[in-house]
């Protein structure tokens, strides 16, 4: 390295956002630093926060994958679209694999997993899982959903709970909302794969979808259920005593996900996971796009971070 700005530019180009903010004295580029770091450590909850040194463009893209912190809150983000999200996803979980960080790699394929259904709905709910906005149908005459107790309901007890929940959490305060986007909203989106997918005894909660679209939601959320269910997503509960113990190693992630594919390839969405896509676990973004029904790629957010990272480095170094 010539420089020390050398240095600092090649952590940009590295998104090393956490080393670069401990190593800078500018506070622009310390502020652009913290909201890169924030995207890549998937802390969407703070995505929106201000920072005005932030371009703005930025700031927009960055508020499109984050959850709205109350029932009333605007724009919805995350809950109008996920694949905004899914989009920053992938994109983290690429440069997590180049950088060979693979624990926080397998944590955002795991968030990934348990979204996944709401990703396959999104078409026939026009929003992605919204809880002020979820159709009348669910709760119609002979619906079981969030019928807590119910024996006739493949449920669980805690999906139970959490379908019951979000039909009425959009009424209350901000922090119950908080705290169920928290601890539910992923086992609402199971439960809802579930009744449209693997209910083995049906009632009327399904009824609002179109009859001509069923089918397809049904084998889209039957393929987003196997994909929580796979090799490579099971990698984050196989430590031997809680997370972040037994990390593994690439060559374990890509045998997990080769036979996650052959798993999958039971039908023609989840075979779209056997296309070579160029991504670095080959057929992930092919999978996503196949169980929203329309194309899911890799976001540029991060890189474009980085980018606006080094103007400001080289325009200090001029």
């Amino acid at each position: 390295m010539d420089s020390v700005q050398d240095l600092l530019v090649a952590l940009a180009r590295r998104h090393a956002f956490a080393d670069l903010e401990a190593l800078t004295d500018d506070p622009e580029v310390a502020a652009v630093c913290e909201f890169g770091q924030r995207l890549l450590s998937l802390d969407a909850e703070d995505f929106a926060v201000e920072a005005p040194q932030v371009p703005p463009a930025l700031r927009r893209r960055a508020r499109a994958c984050t959850m709205p912190q109350t029932p009333r809150h605007q724009p919805r983000g995350a809950l109008d679209s996920l694949r905004p999200a899914y989009g920053l996803l992938l994109e983290v979980i690429a440069i997590r694999w180049h950088r060979r960080e693979l624990s926080p790699m397998v944590a955002a394929l795991h968030i990934a997993s348990e979204y996944l259904p709401l990703l396959a709905f999104e078409p026939a709910l026009g929003h992605a899982g919204d809880p002020a906005r979820w159709p009348a149908g669910l709760s119609a005459p002979g619906s079981r959903f969030g019928v807590i107790g119910d024996r006739e309901c493949d449920h669980t007890k805690a999906e139970q709970s959490a379908a019951n929940r979000t039909l009425r959490v959009a009424v209350e305060p901000a922090e119950g909302w908080r705290t169920y986007f928290d601890r539910q909203h992923s086992q609402v989106a199971g439960a809802l794969a579930t009744c449209v997918a693997d209910c083995r005894n049906p009632c009327t909660a399904m009824e609002w979808v179109q009859e001509g679209s069923r089918e397809d939601l049904a084998l889209r959320s039957q393929v987003a259920l196997a994909f929580a269910d796979t090799p490579l997503v099971r990698l984050r509960h196989a430590a031997p005593v809680g997370h972040g113990f037994g990390v593994p190693s690439p060559e374990e992630v890509l045998e997990a996900w080769e036979r996650s594919r052959t798993v999958l390839a039971k039908n023609e969405v989840g075979s779209a996971a056997a296309r070579d896509d160029g991504f670095p676990l080959p057929g992930l973004p092919s999978l996503f796009s196949a169980v929203a029904a329309v194309p899911v790629a890799p976001s540029t957010l991060l890189e474009d971070v980085t980018v606006h990272l080094v103007k400001l480095l080289r325009a200090a170094e001029g």
